[in-house]
């Protein structure tokens, strides 16, 4: 029997704008370690100038941890000129602050866990769905295509956030189930892949890169957390996807 069509979707920044929520738990994540933290309650803007280059929860909790600093290397530098160096800043910070990346994506998750418990209703409520979105992927039945969602965030968060929107996927990876490129290979022993659809043109990049996958169709999608020169000069085998392209049939897409 041919195996079914499956489209793969990243969640946060595809699926759902979560910028909210990020600062939210992150701030809180950081008081938990650092109690004596001073900390703005609405979202700062330097942290949505640093998201685009944010992967992993626990990187959202550091980003917290050096936005309240007074004179700290983000203050010291810029935001555009640290992101020009940031893994070696996150990973002097790191060293600076005495903490392992284990260590700041169990406190997020766990404040996380504790708002669901505590506040369900006003914690979905700090995400809210990318327009037409919801529409779009329960629409992509009619086509006899199954979706799936990859993501970095929690599986359990991310179920969560799903079922508020009324939206459920023919599978659900969270970060639990390893690197992106990783899963896709696992997904294609068990489906015929049409495609990923993703906001971060690195994960693109290093999905195409990867043997068994290089004839991948991938989508960077516009409305996303991208970097300035995200869309531009995109190498063969990604498309930038636009949100009138995204509602139209998949055979349209780019």
């Amino acid at each position: 029997m041919p195996a079914a069509d499956l489209l793969v979707f990243d969640f946060d920044g595809v699926i759902v704008n979560g910028m909210q929520e990020y600062w939210w738990s992150a701030r809180r994540a950081l008081l938990r370690l650092q109690p004596q933290s001073s900390l703005q309650e609405s979202v700062p803007e330097a942290f949505c100038q640093l998201r685009p280059w944010i992967h992993h929860g626990w990187e959202m909790v550091l980003m917290a941890a050096l936005l309240s600093e007074a004179d700290g290397p983000l203050q010291q530098r810029g935001v555009m000129t640290f992101v020009g160096d940031y893994d070696r800043q996150c990973k002097a910070a790191l060293a600076r602050f005495g903490w392992e990346p284990s260590l700041l994506q169990a406190t997020l998750e766990a404040v996380r866990a504790d708002a669901v418990e505590a506040d369900r209703d006003g914690w979905l409520a700090l995400h809210q769905p990318y327009p037409d979105v919801p529409d779009r992927l329960k629409a992509l039945a009619e086509e006899g295509i199954a979706w799936s969602v990859l993501t970095t965030k929690g599986k359990a968060f991310t179920a969560e956030l799903l079922a508020a929107m009324g939206l459920v996927p023919a599978r659900l990876d969270g970060h639990e189930s390893g690197p992106k490129p990783e899963v896709l290979l696992r997904l294609a022993e068990q489906w015929h892949l049409r495609g990923f659809v993703e906001d971060r043109r690195p994960t693109l990049e290093s999905v195409r890169a990867t043997a068994g996958l290089a004839e991948l169709p991938c989508w960077l999608v516009s409305w996303g957390y991208l970097q300035p020169a995200d869309s531009q000069q995109l190498p063969s085998g990604i498309r930038l996807l636009s949100r009138d392209r995204f509602v139209s049939p998949l055979a349209e897409w780019p």
